[in-house]
């Protein structure tokens, strides 16, 4: 057996697509744009990059695109007022603070000071919260483990009644996306660094989602026979034959797994291109609301 690969820049393209038609759509309605404000703090290398990638994304689907660029050593109470004022800013629907922030700062104040309305990134503890009730919606999913089952959800798969393995147990990743499984209706295994007999444990799953953050961890010999193998993983490696000098991998064996997965992303290429492609789809999702073209349950 050879996997079906699941070609997440396809599959994002596409939604992308369908989210510019629908923020011209409502330009033509005579509604403003949604507008996605970026703060990023500090000078780190892949933030900078990340944000840029994010603003070049919304600019290319229609949406505004704001950037705030502040000093590493901003004071806690400085963001906060930051994140205040754009909670008040109208033309701003949704605001996502890129993460990891300088030690010296409270990411989950930080995180909680946002407007749950404009919480594009799904991370205030009130989202999250209602993401694990049974019978309540999150106004906005975090958006690697929405692009996660949206992919899934691609294949045809049905999650009803299904064994899911995730692999990776934190609060960007594997819980969400656990949580998201359960709402479908599968059976879900949580794994982390103290579980035991792990590819005992894979082998038994339908559907198998690997956010560990370890290069190649899972090989063919843990996956079931057709199973749908979702990687989020994106790791560094060094490879002397290469120009650079290095390659990127997955947390699944690629060459590996494809002989044995019915459906496989590959990394790159694969989760990656949905996470801002979700978030797109959030900040829409954001302006839809605030204009009122949205009915939701208000907190």
């Amino acid at each position: 057996m050879t996997a079906n690969i699941i070609d997440g820049n396809a599959v994002a393209a596409k939604l992308r697509e369908e989210i510019a038609a629908d923020v011209a759509q409502m330009v033509a309605e005579g509604l403003s744009r949604p507008g996605l404000a970026a703060v990023l703090v500090g000078e780190n290398p892949a933030s900078q990059q990340y944000v840029r990638m994010k603003r070049k994304a919304c600019e290319k689907a229609g949406l505004e695109s704001f950037g705030y660029t502040l000093p590493a050593d901003i004071s806690q109470a400085e963001l906060e007022q930051v994140v205040k004022d754009l909670n008040a800013d109208p033309k701003v629907n949704g605001i996502l603070v890129q993460l990891p922030l300088p030690a010296h700062l409270d990411e989950e104040k930080i995180l909680s000071a946002i407007s749950i309305y404009k919480d594009v990134d799904g991370f205030h503890p009130v989202n999250i919260g209602r993401l694990a009730q049974k019978g309540r919606e999150s106004l906005f999913v975090p958006c690697t483990p929405d692009g996660c089952i949206y992919l899934i959800e691609q294949t045809g798969f049905s999650l009803r009644g299904a064994n899911a393995v995730v692999l990776g147990r934190s609060n960007i990743v594997g819980m969400p996306v656990a949580l998201l499984l359960v709402k479908r209706d599968a059976t879900v295994t949580i794994c982390h660094s103290r579980s035991k007999d792990l590819p005992g444990i894979c082998r038994a799953a339908d559907v198998l989602v690997a956010a560990v953050g370890r290069p190649e961890m899972v090989r063919g010999d843990w996956v079931k026979p057709g199973a749908v193998v979702i990687d989020v993983g994106s790791n560094r490696v060094e490879d002397p034959t290469t120009e650079k000098g290095y390659r990127w991998v997955g947390d699944v064996a690629f060459d590996e797994v494809k002989e044995v997965a019915g459906w496989l992303t590959p990394s790159p290429g694969g989760v990656g291109p949905m996470t801002i492609t979700m978030l797109l789809r959030n900040t829409v999702r954001a302006a839809k609301i605030a204009a009122g073209k949205l009915t939701i349950e208000r907190q």
